[in-house]
């Protein structure tokens, strides 16, 4: 018997599923940026104490790193289970694992208290961190895109997309407000575990409210087929491999569609900590506050650029963003230097807003790539492949560079160079809007086929 077709998810319910993975992947990425934003405050000095401040910053960096290296393997585990038996299950154990592992962080004792122990138990954590974040993304966009119609996909899955500005304003407040009311010693000596230790009532809080959602009706059509088939006696591979063997080339695209964006996000907020308080040698409140403001702008303006690449498609909207951050690498460097509090503002806000082009329609795009039985598994290894590649070694080679050149003039190269990349990438990639998620790439049908474009044709 054919599995019942799915039916349109409610305007009600579409909302709340938004809302549930909009505040979820908010905390989650609160608990990984802010990592990022102590690593370049505080860490340095507490965990891999150095004579100088730059290289005890680089290792804290490089433990900073070693959460994207865990988010791949996070990537298949969660994908393939997200594919075996639904994306609700995986993204509460995501949400555990993350909360968990950043209240602990809360915890732990310095390196003065108990020397080597100190930086191992927190890169162990760091792990924690990663292999949790890798599972999040595919779930959090996937569940979205997947109860959403096929006519406002960008709009409504751009919204966990927001979750990383949304978590980033979120940690970069906390610690701002803290840095505001608390004496550089009283922070340094236990102010900076506040915001980890906040982490456990917002996990609370993230799992009352996404137990409540429902399952993707295209994921239980696609399970209720798998059931049928293997009654049948039909064998079927592994998600993971079967990505491998079908849809490679659309893991290597998911790969560079994010390479830029990763690269320029990191780059645009935690490298910013560092240049502008080591480097420019500013208050730390300066670069924490420009970074507030322009991500408070991202987050509203990054479900635009979705809606945008409903009407206009997800290639172009993306080329938008890549294009821009190419050319505003140089810009961007040039106003920061100009050590103005309203110029460094104006130069982090702009270049959030290219990377909101690239980043908005990134999870309906990546979503589109990939069949049902295999979306979880082969969004988040395309994504967060990326983020080892990019975004996991964008603050250690902008902070290498600066040690080594004191100019930021390399920096703008490397991130225009990563824009490229990008640009490059979405040029020769398919355009997906319109896509039944449903079906199967053979099973499309004609009229709803994406236009092909000479770019297509590349």
């Amino acid at each position: 018997m054919a599995a019942a077709r799915p039916t349109a998810t409610s305007p009600g319910s579409i909302k709340r599923i938004v809302a549930a993975s909009l505040i979820g992947t908010t905390i989650e990425w609160y608990d990984f940026f802010l990592y990022g934003s102590a690593a370049a405050l505080v860490f340095n000095t507490l965990f891999f104490p150095s004579a100088d401040p730059l290289v005890g910053t680089l290792i804290a960096f490089v433990t900073y790193a070693i959460g994207f290296a865990a988010r791949p393997l996070g990537g298949i585990v969660f994908g393939h289970y997200g594919d075996k038996i639904g994306r609700k299950k995986l993204l509460v154990i995501s949400l555990l694992m993350m909360g968990g592992a950043t209240f602990a962080m809360g915890l732990l004792p310095t390196y003065e208290t108990i020397g080597i122990g100190a930086p191992i138990l927190l890169t162990v954590l760091r792990l924690v961190q990663g292999f949790a974040l890798g599972g999040e993304w595919g779930g959090a966009v996937l569940i979205v895109s997947e109860h959403g119609g096929d006519k406002h996909r960008g709009f409504w899955a751009s919204w966990p997309q927001a979750g990383a500005p949304g978590g980033n304003l979120l940690a970069t407040g906390v610690l701002a407000l803290l840095a505001a009311v608390q004496s550089e010693s009283d922070f340094q000596a236990w102010g900076w575990r506040i915001p980890f230790l906040l982490s456990g009532l917002l996990v609370v809080i993230g799992l009352w409210i996404r137990v409540s959602v429902s399952e993707s009706p295209v994921f239980l059509e696609a399970q209720a087929k798998a059931e049928a088939a293997a009654a049948a006696g039909v064998k079927e591979e592994a998600p993971v491999v079967e990505v491998f063997r079908r849809s490679w080339r659309e893991v290597l695209s998911a790969i560079g569609t994010r390479f830029g964006e990763n690269i320029s996000y990191y780059i645009l907020t935690s490298f910013l900590l560092v240049y502008v308080t080591l480097h420019l040698e500013l208050p730390k409140s300066a670069a924490l506050n420009a970074v507030l403001i322009g991500s408070a702008i991202h987050f509203v303006t990054i479900p635009l650029w979705g809606a945008l690449s409903d009407r206009i498609g997800r290639r172009p909207v993306t080329l938008i963003g890549s294009v821009g951050m190419a050319v505003w690498a140089f810009a961007f460097f040039g106003l920061v230097d100009s050590k103005s509090f309203a110029v460094i503002t104006l130069a982090v806000t702009a270049g959030l807003l290219l990377h909101g082009a690239m980043y908005g329609p990134q999870a309906a795009f990546i979503s589109e790539m990939f069949d049902t039985k295999v979306r979880y598994s082969g969004a988040s290894m395309g994504s967060q492949l990326a983020s080892i590649v990019a975004g996991a070694l964008a603050p250690i080679i902008a902070v290498e560079l600066l040690k080594e050149y004191d100019s930021s003039t390399p920096i703008a190269v490397y991130l225009c160079l990563a824009a490229v990349v990008t640009t490059v990438t979405v040029a020769v990639t398919r355009e997906t809007r319109g896509r039944d998620l449903a079906r199967s790439r053979d099973e499309q049908p004609a009229e709803t086929q994406p236009v092909v474009t000479a770019g297509d044709r590349a």
